[in-house]
């Protein structure tokens, strides 16, 4: 794989983020619905194409600990400690969002936020210098997808741009974990 394989791609995402589109992407697990997470409209439109309740919070991808530390208040430094040891994709619940739009937030406050490394995510998020929602690629309550194949057409349909790049990996792919950091423990919310 090299940058040039999906430079055409990550233009045509950034496009249709910055006019408060939704595009269809593979991330470092699953393939995702994505936009920008500091836009309300967006994510509205999220939560209608996957026809679930908003009372249900998203996850957003960042390309760095920096990115953290620019939307999350007051996080626990150890917790990057902790994920530099891990060896599979983890999504972790902060506390103290700020600077993203409501309706990606839990009731709390709190929202899931993982640190990418997959190479297209990554140039994307650093491209796009914002956070982005990333939420299973299909219908609410149905099995997420294990690869490009399995997505259905009405997900297909409803977005604005759909990633070229990996539409042939059949390999299948899995959820991150999720895990929230309180004062220096890891409670597993999913395996």
């Amino acid at each position: 794989m090299v940058m040039e394989d999906f430079l055409p791609d990550i233009d045509q995402c950034l496009n249709v983020l910055q006019t408060g589109g939704v595009i269809l992407y593979p991330t470092d697990t699953v393939w995702g619905l994505g936009c920008d997470a500091t836009n309300a409209a967006a994510v509205e439109k999220i939560f209608t194409i996957k026809q679930r309740a908003e009372a249900k919070s998203l996850i957003v991808l960042v390309a760095s600990e920096r990115d953290v530390l620019q939307y999350v208040a007051a996080p626990d430094l150890a917790v990057f400690d902790y994920l530099d040891t891990l060896n599979k994709p983890t999504t972790v619940i902060y506390e103290g969002v700020i600077g993203m739009a409501p309706n990606v937030l839990a009731a709390d406050g709190s929202a899931g936020i993982r640190i990418v490394q997959e190479p297209f995510c990554k140039h994307l998020l650093k491209r796009f210098r914002k956070p982005l929602v990333s939420t299973s690629a299909n219908i609410s309550g149905q099995a997420a997808p294990a690869n490009y194949a399995a997505i259905t057409a009405e997900i297909q349909s409803a977005v604005d741009y759909t990633v070229q790049y990996r539409r042939q990996d059949t390999s299948a792919a899995q959820p991150s974990a999720i895990i929230r950091w309180k004062n220096g423990k890891v409670e597993v919310i999913r395996e």
